[in-house]
């Protein structure tokens, strides 16, 4: 009893208190200014959109042909999923097997590595209807796709791809030394340890990568009017077609059709987050495994 006595007397006279500064408080302000800020903005745009869109939904929007009385959205909806499936099939797995290469492989001191990440912070820098007009000349153009949604696939591809790269790279970097040495210990090779232990471990990082990557290419616009056209209907691969933000920027170009725009702002709103949410729940189940 008494040395728990003269711990808790030697507990009370090392007690520390700390004085906060003018400065600091200031600062503290600052930033809850700010949160509270961002988070208005976000509310802001999010309750427009609702407000102006949600009630100008109708059941025609959603029929299979587009015709001057009735300019539907689900023939961009379809060719929406189809872009992004597109793209995210020709990205992912270069973006990926690249960051494992740089991560697990590479000489992390080497040239090559140096130029690979400046290139891909290049690339990621690159304003979008730059990539258009590449897609046009070279996509279009040079390779006979034509106006399609190859040729926009293709394009976007090129695009998210240093995004999915940098992020998969970061995610393999975050997993620790000791699982690896842990797998080469128990005899695994490389290979087996990097698709058994590394990657899953990673695969919550490498997934927010895609989420991001997915949310650029459903909300893109200037580089699919040079590469995909804006033909609406439902297009096949070697076929013109518009996806959702195309559609909005037709309809709002066009300024006959405001209503409908914001109708079709509310749907893109609600695939994007829908998407976020499938992606996040996968992730929580992959990273409890």
């Amino acid at each position: 009893m008494e040395a728990v006595k003269i711990n808790t007397k030697e507990k009370e006279r090392t007690k520390v208190t700390y004085h906060k500064s003018v400065f600091s408080s200031v600062l503290t302000g600052i930033t809850w200014g700010a949160a509270i800020l961002a988070l208005a903005v976000l509310v802001f745009l999010v309750g427009f959109i609702l407000i102006r869109g949600v009630k100008n939904l109708t059941l025609e929007q959603f029929a299979w042909t587009y015709n001057t009385e009735n300019v539907t959205m689900l023939p961009a909806i379809i060719n929406t999923v189809t872009m992004t499936v597109l793209s995210l099939l020709l990205a992912a797995p270069l973006g990926i097997f690249s960051a494992i290469y740089l991560v697990e492989y590479a000489n992390k001191r080497g040239k090559l590595v140096g130029l690979i990440r400046i290139t891909a912070e290049t690339l990621s820098g690159i304003p979008s209807i730059v990539y258009g007009l590449f897609g046009m000349l070279f996509f279009t153009k040079t390779l006979k796709m034509g106006y399609s949604m190859m040729s926009g696939a293709c394009t976007l591809a090129i695009m998210i791809l240093p995004l999915i790269m940098r992020t998969a790279e970061e995610a393999l970097k975050s997993v620790p030394d000791s699982y690896r040495e842990a797998s080469f210990g128990l005899g695994a090779g490389k290979l087996r340890t990097i698709f058994k232990i590394v990657l899953p471990s990673a695969v919550p990082g490498i997934l927010s990568g895609v989420i991001l990557a997915t949310g650029r290419v459903v909300g893109e616009t200037a580089a699919l009017l040079f590469t995909a056209g804006t033909i609406a209907k439902v297009a096949g691969l070697m076929d013109s077609g518009r996806t959702l933000a195309v559609h909005m920027y037709a309809l709002s170009s066009e300024g006959l059709y405001m209503n409908q725009m914001y109708a079709t702002g509310v749907i893109l709103m609600l695939i994007v987050l829908l998407i976020n949410g499938c992606s996040g729940m996968i992730a929580k189940k992959i990273a409890k495994k």
